[in-house]
């Protein structure tokens, strides 16, 4: 059906940003070195993790019918002319 096959689209979305996410996808960082330097590669590292966390929670409320503002946003900025 329709409904499964959306489901099915965004739970796919939600599986590979996870996957991304567990397997450090964007890592600019790393010099292979396990301690902690603090510098700017250890901040884009969180950057990216962040994001790939925030897609599949986004993915995620698309099936549960969880409407963000960022949603929001982008039907306002897609669908109407804003700024005209």
């Amino acid at each position: 059906s329709l409904t499964q096959s959306r489901h099915s689209r965004h739970l796919g979305a939600c599986a590979a940003a996870l996957a991304r996410f567990g397997r450090g996808d964007g890592d600019t960082g790393d010099t292979g070195d396990t301690g902690d330097t603090g510098d700017i590669g250890d901040i884009g590292d969180l950057a990216v993790a962040a994001e790939q966390l925030r897609v599949a929670r986004r993915e995620l409320g698309r099936i549960t019918g969880h409407v963000g503002a960022e949603d929001v946003l982008d039907i306002i900025f897609r669908d109407f002319c804003v700024g005209k």
